[in-house]
């Protein structure tokens, strides 16, 4: 078995956030402030995450631009105000001297996350543990390991949150030129299109407001469920099986999965947490009606394999391939080498073993 890696910056992680996350004192009856007139996605998801909280479950969402009745009347308030001060509970992040980012916020979290916050991303930056545990206690009656709720805050930040940051703040996808197309169907397109258009007469724009909230949350919820059940579910099968590999084959190249889960990009960063980047070359696994042997790609979405199935199998299939590897139950080996099928466990074994020892080849 490979050695457990060490949490201690998850544990920090936990602390830091719980102490960012600390309950305002209530008052009756709550009111979350924010800007009124057009509406945009941030704010709006912003708003959602905060009435998951206990203390603002119940809250009015009061819309004004008027700064001093915000600060005067509201427990706490995003997107407007010009002031970021999680102190004062005052989220905004338009004015220029902002730059805060995830990573700057939580340094623990990976660099890569440097785009500007959003108001979306500023509150789930400092309330989104919490509400990421609050959802999941109403939809499932569950609550995740600090481990587990770290990885599901930084993917929930990378799946959902960021795409917000991003096209609030109009950071471009890519650097240079311009796009070949467009894409419209976004969730911050589909929240902006819930405002009134220039032709509508007689609008009730805050009710608009409350049915983007309902649209933008069923979606967010969706993503965390998705998350914090499937995802982390699949990383756990995937860490399980990693930390077994030896005792599938001694050099632990070889990763055995009895049902199959989406284990490319889970097994990838499980190799840079156990530092051993670039072991595992083959994945067993049963798709429900047979066993597959295949090749670990050299990442996520490549198609190159750090090691395929032999050359004198590929193309091969059934009694012709058993006889040819000296396996039985064999069903085949695709052409490039990149995956087989067996009848049972014990072929994939053989196959799998009998793949690693053969001899170096040109993929």
């Amino acid at each position: 078995m490979f050695p457990l890696p060490r949490f201690l910056p998850i544990v920090n992680f936990a602390r830091s956030l719980s102490k960012m996350s600390t309950p305002p004192k209530r008052s009756t009856p709550a009111r979350i402030g924010t800007h009124n007139g057009t509406f945009h996605c941030d704010e709006v998801v912003a708003c959602f995450m905060l009435q998951q909280l206990p203390e603002y479950e119940n809250a009015e969402i009061f819309r004004s631009r008027d700064v001093e009745v915000l600060r005067e009347t509201c427990d706490i308030i995003v997107d407007v105000g010009g002031e970021y001060d999680h102190e004062k509970k005052w989220y905004d992040h338009h004015q220029k001297p902002f730059q805060e980012t995830l990573h700057s916020l939580h340094p623990e979290v990976s660099k890569d996350f440097d785009i500007r916050l959003s108001s979306a991303g500023l509150v789930y930056s400092h309330y989104g543990e919490r509400v990421l545990q609050r959802i999941l206690e109403k939809q499932h009656q569950k609550q995740l390991s600090p481990r587990n709720l770290q990885l599901a805050f930084v993917q929930i930040y990378r799946n959902f949150i960021s795409e917000l940051d991003a096209i609030d703040n109009g950071v471009p996808m890519f650097e240079g030129g311009e796009p070949r197309y467009k894409i419209s169907t976004h969730i911050s397109a589909r929240i902006g299109r819930l405002n009134p258009s220039w032709q509508d007469k007689d609008v009730d724009i805050e009710q608009r407001f409350k049915h983007a909230m309902e649209v933008a949350g069923k979606e967010f919820v969706q993503d965390v469920l998705e998350v914090c059940c499937s995802w982390l579910a699949a990383r756990d099968y995937v860490r399980e099986a990693l930390e077994n590999a030896k005792t599938v084959y001694p050099s632990g190249e070889i990763l055995l999965l009895s049902t199959f889960c989406p284990w490319k990009a889970h097994l990838a960063d499980l190799e840079k947490e156990y530092n051993i980047e670039g072991l595992p070359k083959l994945v067993i696994f049963n798709d429900g009606q047979s066993w597959r042997v295949a090749g670990v790609p050299v990442s996520p979405s490549s198609f190159l394999g750090r090691k395929f199935l032999p050359s004198a199998w590929r193309g091969l299939r059934d009694d012709e391939l058993s006889e040819k590897a000296g396996i039985k139950d064999l069903v085949f080996v695709h052409h490039t080498g990149f995956i087989g099928g067996t009848k049972t466990r014990e072929a994939a074994l053989a196959m799998a073993k009998k793949s690693i020892e053969w001899p170096e080849e040109a993929q």
